[in-house]
């Protein structure tokens, strides 16, 4: 990739079923990438090559390609719309330069297209709106971008206005141009510009004013030109645009229904337009390891600096094994080179380096900076490591993962099993982040853990059909957590005779509650030179393990913050092993005088129904110990927020279902913890 200025690596996110997959298909197919429509309805679609994504008709995890357009090279990563794989586009959205949001133009913006704004504003993604199915009944342009202002509070700038709406729907009036468009032709590819329409005109010249007013708002130069009346070029106007969407300042928006192919070619021209090529947006910032100091390095985005990339996903092939999806932000990669994991402070060979297309791939030689690629032969790589040059070893910033809230017991249908089970979960878990597996120290089951029913449904149905294991699954259960609630100190003393020698020492430790959500934290206030490295190691990994064994329950701890203000030490009788348990019994200590209390998850729930069925819906909710927080109008019907403990909600979609005569449809995504009434006595 010789030229950063024509690259784009941008993601379609979106709430689930508002076309994310069916529009990335138009866009290959338009861009030449692909020569034949697939389409999601008849399990064809290019970008959902998993079975499980073909069955189901969903996105299960986020796929990688890349085609090209007018000279510009475009890296699409299609994402999941469901709330149990939202992992997938935090990843995503991590290494990506802009974002496209598809909006549904019925409902407007739906639960999960909040959910996913949310984290694109948390990495600063610029993005740009394509407003998808203006051909539906319902179909409003002006007031789901309305809903889109009033949401997220951002400046929304049409750059286009449909021609008709609903099943009237037949083009779009291009407000750059001052053209009508028309997309004819079995599969839409030929457009057809005509002036505009005498009866349009008017509205047109309305919403062109608008928009050269709203952009000129963020652009002084162009500003000037307005307020002395002079002729604006489209160019001038263009590049303006580019300048603020890259600021997000303002979200640009397109239209069209991409089932229909309608309007699809001028959402790839706008993200060669509007959206950044990596070297427009900040450069990206890492901690540089052998500098003892927490001052960040910059790291510009340059093909001839040191090499630099960080893994963002893991993907396990059956002949290849394991696929690392890299996003390199400095230097060059070559094919069958060693490189350096920083994270892992191991040395790697990069065996080969692939440019994905979904499922299928093509060979590279290299991989430059601000380049996306699949690399082959690293065995110790994660998500989230940086891997690199041994002589710039420099940490890039890892993904933050939302922690699992359910979980299942697994058991193999045969002992002969057990093994190739082990192999399996390791590569689902090295796969997603999101998904942990343990086993039941008390009952020796072992448990497998992740964000929803459908999420380890899915992983369960894959182990069994992908990689054949054969194997039982429990009911779900609830994974607690454990936390105090007050603040409390106390000193251990640990003497014992361990391998014939006496050993003693004595720890001082405070608990205390943390921020809620903000995890677990260690600190150690002691300053005495004469204690060994190894002592404070033993003292830290036996808190820390503590901390995720629970205090009564044997759930992991949560919010809980751990201090040592005091450990003695004799030179004599110190050993590493006495000061690990004697840690172990400071913190039951504390923790149980800290008043500990069990926290079960709160989940969000966001309720699509018909206005009839409202108070239907609402009561499942309030009969479940949920709350409701709030309701939004739409004109498909009535969105209602509520939230409810995760322990009540198994088999909640059977109840909801029957009280709305199948009506009704929710999505339910982790929330808070909150302390457990009467314990684990009352479920």
């Amino acid at each position: 990739m010789a030229d950063l200025k024509k690259l784009r690596n941008i993601g379609i996110m979106a709430h689930i079923d508002a076309g994310k997959t069916t529009t990335t298909e138009r866009i290959l197919f338009y861009t030449g990438k692909i020569h034949k429509i697939g389409e999601i309805d008849d399990g064809q679609a290019t970008m959902d090559w998993m079975q499980q994504e073909q069955e189901r008709g969903i996105t299960i995890c986020s796929a990688a390609t890349t085609t090209t357009w007018k000279d510009y090279q475009i890296n699409i990563i299609d994402t999941p719309g469901h709330v149990d794989f939202t992992a997938e586009v935090e990843r995503s959205l991590r290494v990506l330069d802009g974002a496209v949001a598809v909006i549904c133009a019925v409902d407007g913006v739906q639960p999960q297209t909040e959910t996913v704004w949310k984290q694109a504003d948390e990495f600063s993604v610029p993005r740009l709106c394509f407003m998808n199915k203006m051909d539906r009944i319902g179909a409003d342009f002006f007031g789901s971008m309305a809903d889109v202002h009033e949401k997220f509070g951002v400046e929304c700038l049409a750059l286009q206005i449909p021609i008709g709406e609903g099943q009237a729907f037949e083009g779009v009036i291009d407000l750059l141009k001052m053209k009508e468009l028309r997309f004819e032709g079995d599969e839409g590819e030929k457009i057809v510009e005509s002036e505009i329409d005498s009866s349009r005109l008017e509205e047109a010249n309305k919403w062109r004013e608008k928009l050269v007013d709203t952009v000129a708002a963020t652009d002084d130069e162009l500003a000037e030109i307005y307020l002395e009346g002079g002729e604006i070029s489209t160019d001038v106007l263009k590049n303006a645009i580019r300048k603020a969407t890259i600021s997000r300042a303002l979200v640009p928006f397109v239209m069209g229904s991409a089932r229909h192919n309608q309007g699809v070619q001028p959402l790839i021209d706008a993200i060669v337009d509007y959206l950044p090529c990596p070297t427009d947006v900040p450069s990206a910032k890492g901690l540089h390891v052998k500098k003892n100091s927490e001052e960040e390095v910059q790291v510009p985005c340059d093909p001839s600096k040191q090499a630099l990339g960080l893994v963002f996903k893991i993907q396990y092939d059956r002949e290849m094994g394991s696929l690392s999806y890299v996003r390199m932000y400095s230097g060059k990669i070559n094919a069958g080179t060693q490189i350096y994991n920083t994270t892992k402070k191991k040395r790697e060979r990069v065996n080969r380096i692939l440019r994905m297309h979904a499922d299928k791939s093509e060979p590279l030689s290299s991989i430059e900076a601000g380049d996306i690629a699949v690399f082959v032969g690293l065995k110790l790589s994660q998500t989230g490591d940086s891997i690199g040059s041994e002589g710039w070893p420099v940490l890039l910033e890892e993904p933050v993962f939302p922690q699992p809230v359910i979980s299942v017991a697994l058991e193999p249908e045969s002992m002969s099993e057990r093994d190739k089970m082990n192999e399996t979960l390791e590569i689902l878990s090295k796969e997603d982040p999101t998904f942990t597996y343990h086993e039941d120290a008390e009952t020796g089951q072992l448990i497998i853990s992740g964000m929803g029913e459908l999420h380890l449904d899915v992983l369960v149905t894959r182990m069994k059909d992908d990689f054949k294991v054969q194997c039982r699954v429990g009911a779900p259960q609830v994974t607690y957590r454990e936390a105090v609630t007050a603040e409390a100190e106390c000193t251990e003393v640990f003497d014992k005779v361990i391998g014939g020698k006496p050993a003693n020492c004595s720890i001082s430790v405070k608990v205390s509650p943390s921020e809620k959500g903000s995890g677990n934290f260690y600190n150690c206030t002691v300053r005495n030179p004469e204690i060994p490295e190894e002592i404070f190691d033993a003292v830290k990994e036996s808190f820390m393990s503590s901390l995720s064994s629970g205090i009564n329950y044997g759930y992991p701890c949560t919010d809980t913050t751990v201090t040592v203000t005091q450990i003695s030490y004799d030179e004599e009788t110190a050993n590493p092993a006495a000061y690990g348990a004697c840690a172990a019994l400071a913190f039951d200590k504390a923790c149980n005088q800290a008043a500990p209390q069990l926290l079960e998850p709160v989940m969000n729930v966001d309720i699509s129904c018909p206005k009839e069925f409202t108070g239907d819906a609402m009561s499942q909710v309030t009969a479940r110990g949920g709350m409701i927080m709030g309701q939004d109008s739409k004109t498909s019907g009535e969105i209602v927020h509520a939230q409810a403990p995760m322990a009540k909600m198994f088999g909640f979609s059977t109840n909801l279902r029957s009280a709305t005569q199948g009506r009704a449809s929710f999505s339910m995504e982790f929330s808070h913890f909150q302390v457990k009434e009467g314990g684990l006595g009352n479920y």
